[in-house]
């Protein structure tokens, strides 16, 4: 029997990554600012600093089929941690809003996300971990649990799109190492 997306949502907002390991249980509401805004700092390194010989050409490269660039998924996080940001923003003011979807797929190539200079789009990861760890620093303790919907019913509460954005950021780090290592040839 297969899960319905209600299920899975409240899976992803409550259980261990099997891929990257990130454990949403292990950020409370006291963690959560933090834990994000140290995602501005986490990838400055991949989109900025390269080996010697090594260029930014480096960041757009598509070793592995069927997988985003590195730079492909870092302006993926700049926008999760800007949408996720407006979507907490509205929970807390509306009562039960449907937050509708965003086509990360086709932003790709709407939003040139591979023509857009890493070290601009490392400065918007970071403005915009600032700017969700102030959302998240100002969720008064009775606003963690409000909730929203996303397609089909899949339930958000506020902590869970934190943690869900936190993971994002997270787990994309992942993926940018693994498209450099496989792009650099080790």
């Amino acid at each position: 029997m297969s899960e319905t997306t209600e299920e899975l949502g409240a899976r992803w907002q409550s259980e261990r990554c099997p891929e990257c390991a990130f454990d949403p249980n292990g950020f409370g509401p006291a963690d959560l600012p933090a834990a994000v805004a140290g995602l501005g700092r986490r990838y400055q390194a991949p989109l900025t600093r390269f080996l010697p010989g090594e260029d930014v050409s480096l960041l757009v490269a598509h070793p592995l089929p069927g997988v985003w660039s590195a730079l492909a998924y870092a302006c993926h996080v700049r926008d999760v941690l800007a949408i996720f940001d407006a979507r907490i923003a509205r929970m807390l003011t509306e009562d039960a809003p449907e937050l509708g979807w965003w086509d990360h797929e086709a932003a790709v190539e709407a939003d040139a996300y591979e023509k857009q200079p890493p070290a601009e789009v490392a400065a918007a990861i970071a403005a915009n971990a600032t700017a969700l760890s102030a959302t998240l620093a100002a969720v008064p303790e009775e606003g963690w649990d409000r909730t929203a919907t996303r397609r089909d019913g899949e339930l958000f509460t506020v902590l869970g799109a934190a943690r869900f954005a936190l993971h994002e950021g997270t787990h994309h780090l992942l993926d940018i190492g693994r498209v450099l290592r496989t792009a650099r040839g080790r």
